[in-house]
């Protein structure tokens, strides 16, 4: 996530510059021809232009709404994760049956759920970084392998952070080996939590409301996850982007021929305004593109995803101070205007 109150100009640079370069490039040749090679006939009216650019516009602003809709949504889902974890441990803290019970099995049994549910949300974050074959870092043309350097270039920067959220300081050994044959490891620490949670119920420990709290609990955990899932299994609609580019694209294609015809009408040295007045329109038009397209998956490990990272160890220190413990890790920091 992108924490600056404004991106830089090198940022802006860095994100949408190279398209400036092949912008230049085709309105110079279009007004070279017009204007040296006498190619006259290749003006087109304004007016038919300035209708197709409308309508593209009305279509990648309605393309860019939707993309934001997921990106928010996600960042919903996982505000919904910080809620519900810190409903669920201090509900498993307090909740006894039997007041101040200091049994050494039932402390336990509580010490387990609210740190297997830390390591919950960190393995849950590496599974919804796992690429799918529609993103940018899976793409296998030039711009997937520069999206991969950023993603590694993001993901060495907070390596110290990264490396701080070992799985060993919360899992038993044995439910870490268990979970190394699981499909959606996920899914089956949650399963272990319902176990636990049954456990002090079947134990006498809580009664069987505080057994249903927090059963519902534990289950708006499967509801946020399938949440998220659906969101990073189902791409936006393919048709809905393919066409924004492709409108863009001929809109683009067609904009320097609009543009001669018209700067030609102020005089033979005013048709040169084509090349930067066109290379600005071109270039709005590209990264209104550009900013939907990377706005459809929030979770791909890029500069505009929910900060999942940070998130995790927000709850982490939230849940590890219930438990009395004093020796709390640091808060996720942006570093160079991100944060992860």
């Amino acid at each position: 996530m992108i924490v600056r109150k404004m991106l830089s100009i090198k940022a802006i640079y860095q994100f949408t510059g190279h398209h400036l370069l092949w912008l230049a490039a085709w309105m110079s040749i279009v007004t070279v021809l017009y204007s040296f090679a006498g190619m006259r006939w290749i003006a087109i009216p304004w007016v038919p232009l300035s209708i197709i650019g409308t309508a593209v516009a009305f279509y990648v602003g309605f393309k860019n709404n939707q993309s934001y809709d997921r990106l928010w949504e996600g960042r919903k889902i996982w505000g919904a994760f910080v809620n519900n974890s810190r409903m669920l441990a201090t509900t498993v803290k307090h909740f006894d049956a039997h007041r101040n019970s200091s049994s050494a099995e039932l402390l336990a049994i509580k010490k387990r759920i609210i740190r297997r549910h830390i390591a919950y949300l960190y393995i849950l974050r590496q599974q919804l970084l796992l690429p799918t074959q529609w993103e940018h870092v899976s793409l296998s043309w030039r711009f997937g392998s520069y999206n991969r350097k950023r993603r590694k270039a993001i993901l060495t920067a907070f390596e110290k952070e990264l490396n701080a959220a070992s799985l060993p300081l919360y899992l038993e050994p044995n439910e870490q080996q268990d979970l190394e044959g699981a499909a959606n490891k996920a899914v089956q620490l949650i399963d272990r939590q319902s176990g636990d949670i049954a456990l002090l119920y079947n134990s006498g420990y809580i009664n069987m409301m505080q057994h249903a709290e927090l059963q519902r609990l534990v289950n708006s955990f499967y509801e946020e996850q399938g949440k998220a899932e659906r969101i990073k299994r189902f791409p936006f609609p393919r048709q809905y982007a393919t066409f924004s580019f492709v409108f863009v694209c001929i809109f683009v294609f067609l904009l320097p021929f609009g543009l001669v015809g018209e700067f030609s009408k102020l005089g033979k040295d005013a048709v040169w305004h084509t090349i930067p007045l066109g290379c600005l329109i071109g270039w709005v038009y590209v990264v209104m593109e550009l900013i939907g397209d990377y706005s459809e998956n929030p979770f791909e490990g890029l500069f505009n995803d929910i900060p999942m990272l940070s998130i995790c160890r927000t709850i982490e220190i939230d849940l590890l101070e219930m438990l009395g413990q004093k020796n709390l890790p640091e808060p996720i920091t942006p570093k160079d205007g991100v944060l992860i």
